[in-house]
């Protein structure tokens, strides 16, 4: 959606890598955003942007005015069952069918051969691949490590809301994560996923920054569903807390 970070970029460079032309697309897609989100103030740079992926080597950049991805009469939305009803789906309503409609148009309108994703996003990576497979779209969906901080913390644009103090223990995110994939690790199969789950909740509410823990999940690595038992084939955690 733009205000590009290296996250974005290493995209960029793994796609100028492996394919005879590459086309960027930013769009801040107001359909992906709630009542109450921040569509008004997310980061928007276009310009700036545009600089930087002309020095990667992106042939194309496609940046549309949101009138042109939904015109007066449109009406037409994917609905992807289910995803409403996972954790980061009952926090963000409708959330999951904005990402799919955007996905699927700019799949249309650009017609590439792959697209890359951040695995940051987990259940956006899987609700594409998802979308992609169930239509029968002809693409290969490539997901790429997320990339972080010195210190641990994914790489977002929307770390430019952090005040100094904030940003300073906001890393407590990935020390939880961290040690619930350490706490797998030791065991590998047969551990709970509420167990998995009181690690992560309970090193966030050591941090008296985090003024809310509003879900910690273990889900299925391929359909973003609640598991009860993380066994060899491992699992997603996700979270979203406040900080501040």
């Amino acid at each position: 959606m733009g205000a590009l970070h290296e996250g974005h970029l290493s995209l960029v460079q793994e796609a100028r890598a492996n394919n005879d032309i590459v086309i960027a697309s930013i769009f801040v897609n107001p359909t992906q955003f709630g009542v109450g989100e921040d569509l008004d103030k997310y980061p928007r740079q276009l310009e700036q942007d545009s600089l930087v992926l002309e020095e990667l080597g992106v042939d194309h950049l496609f940046a549309p005015f949101a009138d042109d991805m939904y015109g007066p009469n449109h009406v037409s939305y994917i609905e992807p069952r289910g995803f409403d009803d996972i954790a980061e789906g009952k926090s963000r309503p409708g959330h999951f069918a904005g990402v799919a409609t955007i996905v699927t148009k700019l799949f249309n309108i650009i017609q590439p051969t792959r697209a890359y994703f951040g695995q940051k996003d987990a259940a956006q990576c899987c609700l594409i691949q998802r979308v992609v497979e169930d239509l029968n779209m002809d693409l290969e969906i490539c997901i790429m490590d997320t990339i972080r901080e010195a210190d641990g913390l994914a790489m977002s644009s929307r770390n430019a809301y952090l005040t100094a103090e904030e940003r300073a223990v906001a890393p407590i995110v990935y020390k939880s994560l961290c040690a619930a994939r350490d706490l797998y690790t030791e065991r590998k199969a047969g551990l709970s996923a509420s167990g998995l789950q009181q690690t992560v909740s309970s090193l966030l509410k050591s941090e008296p920054l985090v003024s809310e823990v509003q879900y910690v999940s273990v889900d299925s690595r391929t359909t973003m569903r609640p598991i009860g038992t993380v066994g060899e084939e491992g699992a997603v955690i996700s979270l979203a807390c406040k900080v501040g």
